[in-house]
């Protein structure tokens, strides 16, 4: 196991995790507080991405971020607009912004299938000489999650905020207390589609590239994080959640390199992505029925100790 897991795979496992736990936050706000499946998830990824790295490339990694992020809350409230104000499903509404997505992305990305950005500077090689070679990329991607978790976990925690997750409780509720929940649907999804992009702006800059598929099962691999984060620490406080979700996704990431590690054909790596989000899904529900079935043979071993 130590030589499965070296210094090296560790700290990648890690960068990785902490930049993919940010779409697992926005599935956190979409799926766990708005209770909507937001299928879109796939194609504002890669948006953030493309967008992120045609900035970069003009010499502005940090302002890339922020351009990222707007380019997600644009694509979020295309979505919400698509549920809130036409009537549409949010499933079908996420497949029908996914798959403009797609031609958006490409048009931002010149009409061309990659982009490359290793002769721009990104976020990651400005600080390299300052953080060293070994750690700067960790330490930077770690400092922007914990900023992005305060300001989430601070914004639940407002009136608008307490308002969207009540949005996902009960909306027949919110309407009694004259809040407009197309409203605070349409800053969820915003506030969702933009932690997605800076998760893709981040990746773009981190691998010094952006291909128009790098989206591709994004949902899947964020909803694996989100529950693997939520069976390990469960429901609780908003900011406890929100760990558990960065948890999941590092958790997520290991296995990943562990099975890299192992010499899992490349072929296969999507077949392991699946049984790792099957597990992770089906975990809870395992979960309770491993309890159920103590509680029934202590019920019944009880049974024959009184006879």
């Amino acid at each position: 196991m130590g030589s499965i897991l070296s210094l090296p795979v560790i700290i990648s496992a890690l960068e990785l995790g902490f930049i993919y736990a940010l779409v697992a936050l926005a599935l956190f706000l979409s799926y766990s507080i708005l209770k909507i499946a937001d299928l879109s998830t796939d194609g504002c990824f890669t948006l953030g991405c493309a967008v992120g790295a045609q900035v970069a490339l003009m010499g502005h990694p940090v302002l890339a971020l922020f351009a990222a992020m707007l380019a997600g809350v644009c694509s979020g409230f295309v979505m919400a607009t698509l549920q809130t104000k036409m009537g549409v499903e949010s499933i079908l509404a996420g497949i029908i912004v996914n798959t403009g997505l797609y031609t958006v992305n490409l048009a931002v990305m010149g009409f061309s299938s990659n982009l490359s950005i290793f002769k721009a500077d990104t976020i990651y090689s400005m600080f390299k000489d300052l953080l060293g070679a070994t750690w700067y990329r960790l330490v930077i991607s770690v400092i922007i999650v914990v900023i992005v978790c305060v300001i989430l976990a601070c914004f639940l925690g407002t009136r608008l905020g307490l308002s969207i997750r009540a949005t996902g409780d009960n909306t027949d509720m919110v309407k009694a207390s004259s809040i407009n929940p197309g409203f605070t649907i349409t800053v969820g999804l915003c506030v969702s589609g933009s932690l997605t992009a800076l998760s893709g702006c981040l990746i773009g800059q981190y691998q010094k590239s952006c291909d128009i598929n790098l989206g591709t099962g994004m949902v899947t691999i964020a909803l694996a994080s989100l529950i693997i984060g939520e069976t390990l620490i469960g429901k609780g406080t908003v900011l406890r959640r929100i760990v558990g979700v960065i948890l999941g996704s590092c958790l997520y990431r290991f296995a990943m390199a562990i099975a890299l590690r192992l010499h899992v054909p490349a072929e296969c790596l999507k077949l392991v992505s699946a049984v790792i989000v099957a597990v992770a899904i089906a975990a809870p529900y395992l979960k309770n029925q491993i309890a159920f079935q103590k509680r029934k043979m202590a019920m019944a071993a009880a049974r024959k100790g009184g006879r």
